[in-house]
């Protein structure tokens, strides 16, 4: 087995791949993946506007796009789609093995609704009846405007992974709108047992923010510098930790119970961004300190490679609760405020992924222009 495989058969923790391209699905890479124990795929604007923009293999269909009319943007969601729905044929196996587990693709929404409850129900919506598959997510960020949006399409019954999850009071927010929703279904005569969801807690994002601000602290003479830069890297790994208490906490009791009985999936914390950004640090930190049951990892390849060299399969998650939360008290003594931490990273990844959405129209624009003068 590899280790992939052991991660789900020992921990209960299912590996997805955090990346999607043509080629990938031309060649056979993804399913060579799935065969390894890839259980799932994730992708955004960024990821998409990179393949798209480094690889010729959207060229031709591009051009036949825009022979017959179709605008840049329009062209862009149907070259989006149609990979999107060749991923979910890869995974439909892995999906239809595990009544539902695992084998989703998620597509997500347009980065600028991100600011617009209605507009992004709509499209999440759209999206849905558009690649009417069973294992398709639709990403929906974790916006103020977006938590309500989340309730919305748990509450019609629709399947979808919330991104852009940087603290612990928006996960609160999101364990909310999801339990609210299924609430809302239940008393509809839904199908509870039909609707799956997963909450995407980011990591290494806020180490990197976090251990800038300690940096520009240490100076100031808050503490001493030795207790200001000892809690370096150390806020990543323990707000998650902390996120899959939370988890365990929600996710049981009356309320949930009631929910479970008519057919109930618990929403799974998903843990993205999980390669390491410092190059300082153990490049499988973000996997080996967060495994365990009922969990997702999201890993890019070059991740997926250094686990199966040098990854430890253990069960960590819940590891250290007391240290965990004595770091968020220490942090929060010295300065740090984890709260605003998560709003910065927010207004940061819905901003960086607009900008990939601008900047891979742009180029189809332009690409457009190129082919109506030949």
């Amino acid at each position: 087995m590899t280790k992939l495989q052991r991660l789900y058969a020992e921990q209960g923790q299912s590996p997805w791949l955090d990346n999607l391209t043509r080629p990938y699905l031309r060649d056979g890479t993804l399913a060579r993946l799935v065969g390894s124990g890839v259980r799932g795929v994730t992708a955004n604007p960024t990821i998409f506007a990179k393949a798209i923009e480094a690889s010729d293999a959207y060229d031709d269909q591009f051009a036949a796009l825009t022979a017959a009319g179709r605008s840049a943007p329009d062209a862009y969601w149907d070259l989006v789609v149609d990979d999107i729905i060749e991923a979910l044929g890869v995974l439909r196996g892995t999906f239809d093995a595990d009544g539902g587990t695992d084998g989703f693709v998620s597509i997500e929404v347009a980065p600028e609704l991100a600011r617009d409850t209605e507009a992004t129900v709509a499209a999440a919506r759209d999206l849905h009846e558009r690649i009417a598959l069973p294992n398709l997510f639709v990403k929906i960020p974790a916006t103020p405007e977006g938590v309500p949006a989340i309730q919305t399409m748990i509450g019609e019954g629709r399947s979808i992974n919330i991104t852009l999850i940087f603290s612990l009071a928006r996960y609160d927010e999101v364990i909310e709108a999801h339990l609210s929703g299924l609430e809302t279904l239940a008393g509809r005569g839904g199908n509870l047992a039909a609707v799956h969801s997963v909450a995407s807690f980011f990591v290494s994002r806020v180490d990197t923010e976090v251990d800038r601000r300690l940096e520009m602290l240490a100076p100031a003479g808050n503490r001493a510098v030795e207790e200001v830069l000892a809690l370096r890297s150390r806020a990543a790994v323990a707000q998650a930790r902390l996120a899959y208490r939370l988890f365990r906490e929600r996710f049981a009791g009356e309320r949930w119970e009631r929910l479970a009985a008519h057919g109930a999936h618990v929403q799974r914390p998903l843990w993205a961004s999980t390669s390491t950004k410092n190059p300082q640090l153990p490049d499988t930190l973000y996997v080996d300190s967060l495994i365990g049951p009922d969990t997702v990892n999201t890993l890019p390849e070059a991740t997926i490679t250094a686990f199966e060299d040098h990854g430890t399969i253990a069960r960590t998650i819940d590891a250290g609760i007391d240290d965990a939360v004595d770091v968020m008290d220490r942090l929060a003594a010295v300065g740090v405020d984890m709260n605003d931490v998560g709003l910065a990273l927010e207004n940061k990844g819905v901003a960086g992924f607009h900008e990939s959405f601008a900047h891979v129209l742009s180029a189809l624009n332009s690409k457009a222009r190129q082919l109506a003068q030949r």
